[in-house]
């Protein structure tokens, strides 16, 4: 489905990393986030401020954390504030302008399971569960996710609401009283999304170098939207995926 040189998730963390700006303060999830957010810091963005759940912030790691408790995020943060002031005064109070998140499960309007698959008494799955991710997803001025895509991963149901995204769509957040905008973007390793004006459902924008419409259907659980004019998404430059495979390469070598 790619052109040679560059692999469908490398093209995914590319796409996502291009979404950030210099001047955005972004929280960022563990995992995919936290590798477009680097590679942004590393490339077009150096000014960006990366805050990790843990209190960190302004942190530049030289490789990729493991967790948010990655003492490489201490280690290169311009300041590291206590858990509960990062959620209270940084997150609630409004100063965080992107929130960056992954998914196990994502329905259309941006709704986010972490938490478990099947029923929630007796789960097939029990997965890492939400953390900080349900408050990043109300307080965070926008929402960018960032997931491949699967049958399994994006689904017509989630089996549980662990982070909000737009509810059932149409104005759902602000019904109940969530004046941020929510998902605003997603990010797979086939397409580039965003939600539609009134329905607030996810609709495809731009798709990668080499996918088709039915590429991403095929790996869709729902029927997907695609916006009147479809996009083809700038392939990586060799910076851009220099950078991610270097970065990538010194985490393997640390951890």
């Amino acid at each position: 489905m790619s052109e040679p040189g560059f692999t469908p998730d490398e093209m995914m963390t590319i796409a996502a990393s291009r979404a950030l700006k210099n001047d955005d303060v972004c929280f960022v999830g563990i995992g995919a986030p936290s590798a477009a957010c680097n590679v942004a810091r590393l490339t077009h963005a150096p000014d960006i401020t990366l805050i990790y759940e843990s209190g960190t912030i302004g942190t530049a790691p030289d490789v990729l954390p493991l967790s948010i408790g990655d003492g490489e995020l201490c280690d290169t943060a311009v300041t590291t504030v206590s858990v509960p002031e990062m959620f209270r005064y940084w997150l609630q109070g409004g100063r965080i302008t992107i929130g960056f998140l992954g998914a196990a499960q994502l329905d259309r309007f941006g709704n986010i399971n972490t938490t478990v698959i099947g029923d929630y008494q007796a789960p097939k799955t029990r997965l890492p569960g939400g953390g900080g991710a349900p408050e990043i997803a109300a307080a965070s001025g926008e929402i960018f996710i960032t997931m491949k895509q699967s049958l399994r991963g994006m689904v017509e149901k989630i089996d549980f609401y662990t982070s909000f995204g737009h509810g059932d769509g149409g104005d759902h957040r602000e019904r109940l009283g969530i004046d941020t905008k929510g998902p605003t973007m997603l990010i797979t390793d086939l397409a580039i999304w965003r939600p539609e004006p009134e329905s607030n459902e996810f609709a495809v924008v731009s798709l990668h170098p080499g996918v088709s419409r039915d590429d991403v259907q095929a790996n869709c659980g729902w029927t997907v939207k695609f916006a009147d004019n479809i996009e083809e998404t700038p392939p990586p430059t060799d910076l851009e995926l220099q950078t991610l495979r270097d970065l990538k390469a010194r985490t393997k070598a640390a951890h």
